[in-house]
């Protein structure tokens, strides 16, 4: 297949031109560094994920389950810390296999990758995906042996899809796309707020 524009125009959030610009990977993770010092901490991500909406359990489970596979990843050549804390800049660098592969290494969103996923998986419907579409981009994914990145894959999705399905049990094309460049963290948290008071 030609394609028309160069592949660099094919990547969404490209490398950091500046030094101070987000990837889109950063952008994701960026939503739970709650006071925006380019670390996020446990207590961090649990904030992050009460104010979109999850569970007390949940919260914590998440936390203590990102930081302990993603912490000393983000930290090369540094001591462990008993704090867990992961490192915005260096997210990248905890990129796990059987992924999507929407993120390249460089923690840059692919355009392509991502139209793939419903291209693929989306049978019922163009623009969504039902729960068994989802289990079958999981499995199609699987990279042989990969049982860690099989784990972390299944979770990240299952917990989009139980928080973001909507009333038929679809998660939206929409949906994905905000999870991916971090805005759906912040609607939802904008959303949640007239009803926390």
């Amino acid at each position: 297949m030609a394609f028309s524009m160069p592949p660099e125009a094919l990547l969404e959030g490209a490398a950091k031109p500046s030094g101070s610009e987000q990837s889109v990977l950063e952008k994701h993770v960026a939503f739970f560094d709650r006071n925006h010092d380019g670390i996020v901490y446990p207590w961090e991500t649990f904030e992050g994920f009460r104010a979109i909406g999850a569970g007390y359990l949940l919260s914590m489970t998440g936390a203590f389950l990102i930081h302990f596979a993603l912490s000393s990843k983000t930290r090369p050549g540094k001591c462990p810390s008993p704090f867990f804390p992961i490192e915005v800049k260096n997210i990248h660098l905890a990129k796990h296999g059987s992924d999507s592969g929407v993120y390249d290494s460089d923690g840059r969103f692919i355009s392509l990758k991502f139209e793939e996923i419903f291209r693929k998986f989306a049978r019922t419907h163009g623009n969504a995906l039902t729960s068994g579409e989802l289990m079958a981009m999981l499995k199609a994914n699987r990279e042989p042996q990969d049982y860690k990145g099989w784990i972390g894959s299944w979770t990240e999705w299952m917990t989009l899809y139980n928080l973001c399905k909507d009333n038929n049990g679809l998660l939206r094309k929409e949906i994905v796309k905000g999870v991916y460049d971090g805005s759906l963290f912040e609607r939802m948290e904008r959303d949640r707020k007239p009803h926390r008071k």
